[in-house]
């Protein structure tokens, strides 16, 4: 194998998340505009080119590979691509294959995942309230999103929710959710909002809740016992005694999570972003074309945009406005 990838600050870069396409069945309001411009198909990756994008990377090291979107299985064929990698977790140089998804089309694959490798999947989900559920995606409907979840189980997938903590949206389903998770087998992850991103009238500031905040509203419910666990992302965990779940964090703003950060996300169109919430880009593209026989470019252009990785982000919101706030939309970069 060739020399692992290390950047400049001496961490391993061994997760990849990939972005496999802009589309979306919702319109989340934190995520994008309503009216969004998506890119022309001709931009984005085929499927053979992130096959080619993510086995060179597993082949420097990278051990952990998560798909995402936009929404990912709204992806014309996307199973081959799972199929397809899946070759890799056969050989033992892929520790893990997953995908963060709305879960509106589980109930469709949510089998075929599970023949592919996948074993573990995070569902993005912030509400248990049908008519918040609808506001909140905008063109979302629960009850699709639960049978999903019901196939998802069924098949055998570990499921894990991710739920944005938004001020006066869902404080009041902190116990709902956890509740519904912990008669499920589900664990959760909550998730501060983040200034990404310029839609419209959203309030990043107004939408704002604090997980230090929802962290100590759930201690007046529960025992809360601190856990060393790393899931190879950024939540820092802990375990309900009453009910023996984990519970996540995921806390940008009020704690910054950068020194053990081990990923790096590509987007559909093959640029990669060296850090969520810098604007720091390279473009893989070009050379995944200019070479279509041999990786050696390819492999240049990944150690080049490696060496570039910063330190941290910027994301701040402490002095009441959304410093650090990136242009491009969520769904742009990939969950």
């Amino acid at each position: 194998m060739s020399a692992p990838l290390i950047d400049p600050f001496a961490r391993a870069i061994t997760y990849l998340r990939v972005s496999v396409t802009d589309r979306c069945d919702f319109r989340c309001v934190y995520c994008m505009a309503e009216n969004m411009t998506f890119l022309p198909k001709k931009e984005l990756l085929t499927l053979e080119e992130l096959d080619r994008l993510c086995s060179t990377f597993v082949g420097l090291g990278v051990e952990k590979l998560r798909i995402t979107g936009g929404e990912p299985l709204v992806r014309r064929d996307i199973l081959t691509f799972f199929r397809s990698m899946s070759r890799h977790l056969d050989s033992g140089a892929l520790k893990e294959l997953t995908l963060t998804t709305n879960g509106s089309q589980l109930e469709r694959y949510a089998k075929d995942l599970y023949a592919a490798g996948v074993r573990r999947i995070n569902v993005s989900l912030d509400t248990l309230d049908e008519e918040k559920f609808a506001r909140v995606t905008r063109w979302g409907r629960l009850p699709q999103v639960l049978r999903g979840l019901d196939a998802a189980q069924a098949a055998g997938l570990r499921v894990k929710l991710n739920a944005v903590a938004l001020k006066g949206f869902n404080e009041d389903e902190l116990l709902t959710l956890t509740e519904f998770c912990a008669a499920r087998d589900m664990d959760l992850t909550w998730i501060e909002v983040m200034p990404m991103g310029d839609l419209g009238n959203e309030d990043r500031i107004g939408q704002y809740w604090s997980l230090k905040d929802l962290r100590a509203d759930l201690s007046q419910h529960y025992t809360l016992i601190d856990l060393a666990e790393r899931s190879g992302g950024p939540a820092r965990y802990v375990q309900l005694q009453e009910t023996g779940q984990k519970i996540g964090f995921i806390t940008p703003l009020t704690h910054n999570f950068c020194e053990s950060c081990n990923r790096v996300r590509i987007t559909c169109t093959g640029e990669i972003y060296m850090c969520l919430g810098q604007e720091d880009v390279a473009d893989l593209r070009a050379p995944l074309r200019a070479s279509p026989d041999d990786n050696a470019l390819l492999e240049q252009a990944i150690r080049e945009a490696i060496a570039l990785k910063p330190k941290g982000h910027d994301f701040d919101y402490s002095r009441q406005r959304a410093d650090g706030q990136v242009s491009r939309h969520m769904s742009h970069t990939g969950g």
